[in-house]
Parts: C-alpha cells; sequence; structure tokens
C-alpha cells in the first residue's frame, strides 16, 4: 500500500480543491497540544522520526488516483490533478525527547497549499500518540527514583506497529529493556524476559518448572514465583538457584496480589538462603502511579516491568492536539471557534533556565540566555541531516528534565510550567482577531444580521509581521 493513502478523505478533497483553484502560494501550518491530559506536569516531544520518513517518501501515483477515485465514487480525471503530488515545503520541530508545554507548537509545515494540508493526518497520528506513549513512560521513570524500568508491554499494545513505537519510546526516556524481540532487534534495545504462568503448570511442580528453565538456559535466569503461592515458589526458586550455581544477575518475578508485602517476603526468604544478589521483579498492573506508591512505601523491588498500562497510555490514551492553518499567501491566519482559539503566525519557543519558555513569531530575535526548540529539519521536502539516534533523544530528554520545576515531577497534583507569548504575537493576535470581528460584523449587517459566526478558519491582511 502506498504511504499516500495513510490520510483522510478530506485531505484528499481539500487537497484536489486547492489544486483546482490554484491555492499553492505557500502555507505554515503549526502542529500543538491544547491542553495536557488530567495529571500531566509535561509532556515528551516524540513521533517526528517516523513523520519524516513519511514525508519523505510521499508521492501520488496512479494507483493512489485510482483509490482516491474509488472511494468518491468519481472518474479517476477528476482526480487525476493530484497525481504527482508529493512534499517539497520545510519542516520545522522539537527534536525528539525535548519536553514541551500546552500551546507550544511540536512541529510547523511550511509548504504549498495543497501538499501541507495533504500531511495533516499522518502528522497528528504519529506526533499525538508517541507523545501521549512517551511522557506516560517518563513519568514512570520519575516515579521508579532510579531503578530500572522495562517495557512488556506488546500483548496488549493497539496493533504491531503501536507495541513497536512503546518500546522505542520507552527506550528513548530511559527504559532498560523490552521484551518485543523485533524492537529490540530494530532498534538496538536490551531484549528481557522471563517465563509465563503456563510454563510453571507445564510441568509437575515449580522445582520441576525451575531446573527444567535453569538447563535450558546458564543464566542469568528470572523465575515467576506466583503461580501458586508466592512465599513457597520464592524459597522453591531459592533452592534451586544454589543448587545450580546460578547467583549472578538472577531475579524472581512477583506478578499478581499485595507486590510490596511480597516483595518484603521474597527478600527476607532469598536473604535467608544467602542469595542477597539474587534481584526482584514486579510486574502486573503497574504504572506510574503503582511505581510510585511501591517506591514510597519502601518495597525492595529492584526492576519494575510496565506492560498495558503504560503501552496504551491507558488514564490518558490520546493528546487534545491540533494541526492548524496559521499563515497563508503572507496572510496570519487564526480560528475563533468558541474553546478552540489559535494564535496567528509562524513561531518559535525560546526556552530559558529551568524551562521558562516564551512562544514568540518566528522572526522575532531570541531573547538573551534562550534557546530555540524548533528546528529546521526539511528543506525542499529533504532531510538537513541524518535520522537522529535514540541516544540523542535520551539526551535530550535528560538535559531537559534536569531544567523542569520539581512541582512538574510530581507523580501525583503535579503542578504543569506554562508558556509566556510575546508581546509582538499578542498584539498580532490581538490585531487579526479585531480585523476578522470586523469582516464578520460587517457581513452581518450586510446580510440582515444572519451571520452569526466567523466560521472555523479566518484571515486578515495585513496587522504586522507573520514571520
Amino acid at each position: 500500500m502506498s504511504n499516500a493513502l495513510i490520510t483522510d478523505l478530506y485531505e484528499v478533497t481539500m487537497a484536489l480543491s486547492y489544486l483546482r483553484e490554484g491555492m499553492t502560494a505557500p502555507a505554515t501550518f503549526s502542529l500543538f497540544v491544547r491542553k495536557p491530559p488530567p495529571e500531566r506536569g509535561f509532556l515528551v516531544a516524540a513521533g517526528l522520526e517516523p513523520a519524516l520518513d513519511h514525508l519523505a517518501g510521499l508521492r501520488v501515483d496512479e494507483s493512489d488516483v485510482a483509490a482516491f477515485a474509488e472511494a468518491l465514487d468519481r472518474p479517476y480525471a477528476d482526480l487525476e490533478p493530484l497525481l504527482g503530488l508529493r512534499f517539497t515545503g520545510e519542516l520545522r520541530a522539537v527534536p525528539e525527547g525535548r519536553i514541551v508545554l500546552p500551546g507550544e507548537p511540536l512541529l510547523e509545515v511550511t509548504a504549498p497549499l495543497p501538499e501541507a494540508q495533504f500531511v495533516e493526518s499522518y502528522l497528528l497520528n504519529q506526533v499525538c500518540h508517541q507523545s501521549a506513549v512517551a511522557s506516560k513512560a517518563a513519568r514512570c521513570m520519575l516515579a521508579a527514583d532510579g531503578r530500572p524500568v522495562v517495557d512488556f508491554s506488546l500483548r496488549r499494545t493497539h496493533g504491531v506497529p503501536a507495541a513497536a513505537q512503546a518500546a522505542r519510546l520507552g527506550a528513548l526516556v530511559g527504559f532498560a529493556g523490552t521484551s518485543n524481540v523485533v524492537a529490540a532487534h530494530a532498534y538496538g534495545l536490551r531484549a528481557v524476559g522471563t517465563m509465563a504462568h503456563s510454563y510453571i503448570e507445564a510441568f509437575d511442580d515449580e522445582a520441576a518448572a525451575f531446573r527444567a528453565f535453569a538447563r535450558a538456559h546458564p543464566g542469568p535466569v528470572t523465575f515467576l514465583v506466583d503461580t501458586y503461592d508466592t512465599a513457597a515458589g520464592v524459597a522453591v526458586a531459592a533452592d534451586v538457584l544454589r543448587e545450580s550455581g546460578l547467583h549472578e544477575g538472577c531475579a524472581v518475578r512477583l506478578d499478581s496480589g499485595d507486590l510490596g508485602a511480597l516483595a518484603a517476603t521474597a527478600r527476607r526468604i532469598l536473604d535467608g538462603a544467602g542469595l542477597p544478589g539474587v534481584r526482584i521483579t514486579a510486574s502486573g498492573g503497574l504504572d506510574e502511579y503503582g511505581i510510585d506508591q511501591l517506591v514510597r512505601s519502601g518495597a525492595p523491588i529492584d526492576v519494575f516491568a510496565v506492560g498495558t498500562l503504560v503501552g496504551v497510555s491507558a488514564d490518558a490514551p490520546y493528546l487534545d492536539a491540533a494541526y492548524k492553518l496559521v499563515e497563508y499567501d503572507g496572510r496570519p491566519m487564526m480560528k475563533l471557534s468558541t474553546g478552540k482559539v489559535t494564535a496567528p503566525g509562524a513561531k518559535q519557543v525560546h526556552r530559558g533556565p529551568g524551562l521558562t519558555d516564551t512562544i514568540a513569531l518566528r522572526d522575532e530575535p531570541a531573547p538573551p540566555g534562550t534557546e530555540p526548540l524548533l528546528r529546521t529539519v526539511v528543506v525542499g521536502g529533504k532531510r538537513t541531516s541524518p535520522p537522529s539516534t535514540l541516544a540523542d533523544a535520551r539526551a535530550a530528554f535528560e538535559a531537559d528534565l534536569a531544567q523542569l520545576p520539581s512541582a512538574a515531577r510530581r507523580i501525583r497534583s503535579p503542578q504543569l510550567p506554562s508558556a509566556a507569548v510575546s508581546e509582538r504575537l499578542s498584539r498580532l493576535t490581538a490585531d487579526v482577531r479585531q480585523r476578522i470581528e470586523d469582516r464578520v460584523a460587517a457581513l452581518s449587517r450586510a446580510t440582515g444580521g444572519r451571520t452569526e459566526s466567523a466560521g472555523p478558519v479566518a484571515g486578515a491582511r495585513g496587522g504586522g509581521s507573520a514571520g
């Protein structure tokens, strides 16, 4: 399947109309998160790399035009103006791993209007899903307070590609490994795993299961100890580990019940058996909230494995994000719909110490001591540099996290920092809004008061520089 078909139908119909009307002047669209999910003190930018791969390979061919025509039940010739459409524009984006705040553009596309419109659905899909999962994974790392966290989400994510993304995003924020073999291979991650309860059940007893596993795997090994009775399972695991001489790097895994209390019991049994170096891994419905509770209670857990709740970002599975036209043919644009007002003009985010951010117009000079968040990554439809690595993204995340205020790092009731807005952007927003409202009022008078709103998208000429 051509990647040009990965789009919503209305992107096709709008792009076709723009082409037929000759509306191919440069347009800038801004992708941003309006407001964060509950209990989030920050967001982690992610999904940029696959988005760039998509743009680089985008080209509408004859089979795509035929598919569009079939979807619209129209002749091929009607959709033929789309033939050959590809991305030839510019993309500026926040690099993966950077911490971002609501209202800040994660990326801005500037390209001929049909191209910039056509790529909306894919960009939102990638950036929104991956930023949501990366942000939750980052909170797990904070909750673990230095203990390793690993990804066990493959079996419960919404499809295999989503599972690979979850594994990659976990590594981006510092996870120590993943159970997902294909993701580990693709991204150079550490593959981790233990055994299932079914493995234990297949043998006559736990001792037979553990011994068979130890014979097949020279170590280190992790024994799942809660199939029947957890305390008894730990004792059996300790016996098998001692008799097999497997100590270094080995662990027992707890997957159900009161993990804190069971971990304390397991630690006593292991220490009493002379196995203080055998670690305790905990899994089973964990996310940042469960990890935080266990860490705060002093549970002697060495490794946390997270799956379903993190892989699907269960408490916040989507971001309230938008991809909005902010400039066309040199004119600043904004939307005035209730609760969804947008700011006009191409933008930049200037970051100061402690994540003190200011959203400004693109051409505004950077204040002293700040850095620009949006970087130019595509020009003329081509990357400006080789793909960034997971190590690059992780380093960017760790640097921003070190600057994040402690109140924003809290797992429960975090305090979300807010970005300031530059005076020039504020003036442009007020000016464009006034011009739209004046135009709507004039139209309302001309139509006898039948016009009541500005509509979903509007623009104004003049009113200051749009960058």
